[in-house]
């Protein structure tokens, strides 16, 4: 997977993409980040400008079309491939695990990021992105919005999550389609809170039965609109992993 993030401020992204599981992803060759900035492509070569006020009037400024444009078509040349272009603005479709997922089978992903006041409208009419939301609520920039994006697809290419079954399990996953289930480890006893005993037992139907119910109820009292009674609850429990502590063992 490949990621071109265009944007006025690259230097954002140098702690980003040195931490953590993209950085291992990035070392091990199965990601690539390349930040290009906007301002590269300013036609003022002196200052830089990459924005300018609305026409009509209006506070702030608006990223200006000629700027914009050339950088996009620019990245794209950069490789006999073309990416798949998304525009970071809050009029976007919202971002769901069910995006990340289309979102994950392209080989290469653009992503545009803006600031001020948003984009001259010409951009998106010549460009004819994807346009993403990650929420309901305004940032100064796409940037972080970026971050999102590349942190959530990574965990779906092959090989970057250490186990390959974590992210089937992650709440809003195919195999998950609510909200994940309770998740519990050593000490079995803290403060008074107590493991579930269903989760020491080592009777895998019956955890597997904890968790389906456990994941529903959740959904249901947590986020009442992802919550349908006869929705596709879990099927199965994740593959068993070695559980906090055996019954009778004394807990370290």
């Amino acid at each position: 997977m490949r990621f071109d993030v265009l944007t006025l401020f690259p230097e954002m992204f140098s702690g980003y993409v040195g931490q953590s599981l993209l950085r291992r992803a990035i070392d091990s060759g199965l990601v690539e980040v390349h930040i290009h900035n906007i301002r590269d492509w300013s036609p003022d070569k002196k200052h830089k400008k990459v924005d300018d006020r609305p026409y009509g009037g209006g506070p702030g400024m608006v990223l200006r079309v000629d700027c914009v444009v050339p950088c996009v078509e620019a990245v794209q040349a950069m490789t006999d491939q073309p990416g798949h272009l998304v525009m970071l603005t809050p009029q976007g479709r919202r971002l769901t695990q069910t995006v990340v997922r289309q979102l994950a089978g392209y080989p290469r992903l653009l992503l545009l990021c803006g600031r001020y006041e948003g984009f001259d409208e010409r951009i998106r009419l010549l460009l004819a992105p994807d346009e993403i939301s990650i929420g309901d609520y305004v940032l100064s920039g796409g940037e972080t919005a970026a971050m999102v994006i590349m942190d959530a697809v990574s965990r779906l290419v092959p090989g970057v999550v250490g186990d390959p079954e974590g992210p089937q399990w992650d709440s809003f996953s195919e195999q998950m389609p609510g909200l994940e289930f309770a998740q519990y480890t050593r000490p079995r006893e803290y403060r008074g809170l107590t493991v579930p005993s269903v989760l020491l037992s080592g009777d895998h139907a019956r955890i597997a039965q904890w968790r389906q119910e456990n994941s529903v109820e959740r959904t249901r009292m947590r986020r009442a609109d992802l919550f349908t009674p006869s929705g596709p609850p879990p099927t199965d429990s994740p593959p068993e992993r070695q559980p906090p502590e055996q019954p009778g063992q004394a807990t370290p």
